[in-house]
């Protein structure tokens, strides 16, 4: 949301909590600056009703009344928009106190150090240590990639993006055109799902392999959100999580330790080389391409040659 939108919400917000009596559109055009600029009296009234509209889609109630000069007015209640007494028991209120200390990022560290005053406040306890209250270290969620906090952003504000992004197999980034679902951290990389517009699918992206700036792009969604968003599930299946065969690869003494991680079997071969059996499913040939000379894909057939042309596209790029 514009800065400019949000403080005229807010301020609009704070008029009709304010008021001990119906206000009409004319007194709180005359009380709040932004609308004094807007203009026309149509382009105010459109403003106006937006505003309404928006105050009541965050959860604000809103009455209107005769008042009495009769014009319509309006005004929200404080006993209508007042929310109930917050009880916490100790285990809730360590693990949202663990929650608000989660974030490493200057942007979000305000946020959460608010809500973790809000929440002192509604019950835990100044001398209780969320962190020794679960015996836990102290959690962090990394996060280096500049995309973030703008795709962060576009997600909650459900606004398409445009970014260059590189694939595994391409030596040079695209263009994508995406209306940004959900983040999610999956074994220390950020990944963004959401409807790639190009491809006309889901699609998930990893944010190390965004290139340049995030733009966004003020049209708004063309797909439906799905409730459910699996993003650690498509990841998970492209990496092989989701394995349904195996394969049988060589792989350069002291490299790779991912793919040792995953592996069932390891014999040293000598030479520097190791051979190594990996249960796999859809998208080991992009995985394994990351790794560049240090793995040769023995079996099966298919998988080999895949991995053989992404090598090739990557060369000829």
């Amino acid at each position: 949301m514009a800065i400019a939108k949000a403080e005229r919400l807010m301020n609009l917000a704070l008029c009709l909590l304010g008021t001990r009596r119906p206000l009409s559109k004319r007194e709180l055009r005359e009380s709040i600056e932004a609308y004094l600029e807007a203009g026309s009296d149509d382009s105010f009234n459109r403003m106006f009703e937006r505003d309404k509209d928006d105050l009541r889609e965050l959860g604000l109630v809103i009455e209107t009344v005769e008042n009495l000069d009769g014009e319509v007015g309006y005004l929200a209640r404080r006993d209508s928009n007042r929310l109930p007494p917050i009880t916490l028991d100790a285990e809730e209120a360590a693990a949202l106190g663990l929650a608000a200390k989660v974030w490493q990022q200057a942007r979000l560290a305000g946020a959460a150090s608010g809500a973790l005053q809000k929440l002192r406040a509604a019950g835990l306890p100044e001398d209780v240590d969320p962190y020794e209250a679960h015996g836990a270290l102290e959690p962090r969620i990394p996060v280096h990639e500049a995309a973030f906090e703008p795709l962060m952003l576009a997600c909650r504000d459900r606004r398409p993006v445009v970014f260059e992004y590189r694939k595994a197999s391409a030596a040079r980034p695209e263009p994508r055109h995406v209306e940004p679902w959900a983040l999610e951290c999956w074994r220390g990389h950020w990944y963004l799902a959401g409807f790639d517009r190009d491809r006309g699918a889901e699609r998930v992206f990893r944010l190390s392999r965004i290139t340049g700036k995030v733009r966004s792009r003020g049209t708004g969604f063309t797909a439906p959100v799905p409730d459910v968003v699996t993003v650690r599930e498509t990841v998970a299946g492209w990496a092989g999580e989701i394995a349904d065969r195996s394969a049988l690869i060589r792989l350069r003494s002291g490299a790779g330790y991912p793919l040792r991680a995953k592996a069932t079997k390891v014999r040293e071969l000598g030479d520097g080389w190791d051979e190594l059996e990996i249960p796999y499913g859809h998208g080991l040939d992009a995985w394994l391409v990351e790794f560049g000379p240090d793995v040769v894909v023995l079996e099966p057939a298919e998988l080999r040659a895949d991995v053989v042309d992404r090598l090739r596209a990557v060369a000829k790029g």
